[in-house]
């Protein structure tokens, strides 16, 4: 299941990134749907990241392991 999330995103992520260098070549505005995507996909990274370090932390902190 991991690796099906692991995939979409990457795809997602190429596809939104590949689409906004393209605009900004051909000097062109971004659709709003787009910048949308682009704006989730920077929240969901943030959120992903934060979790991960607290996760870190309390494990660092404790000396135990939670199992995810």
């Amino acid at each position: 299941m991991v690796e099906f999330a692991a995939l979409t995103y990457g795809l997602i992520a190429s596809f939104v990134m590949a689409t906004t260098h393209r605009n900004r070549r051909e000097a062109r505005g971004n659709p709003p749907l787009l910048m949308l995507l682009g704006w989730m996909l920077m929240a969901f990274s943030l959120t992903i990241g934060v979790g991960l370090l607290g996760y870190a932390g309390y494990s660092a902190a404790t000396g135990t392991v939670i199992a995810l």
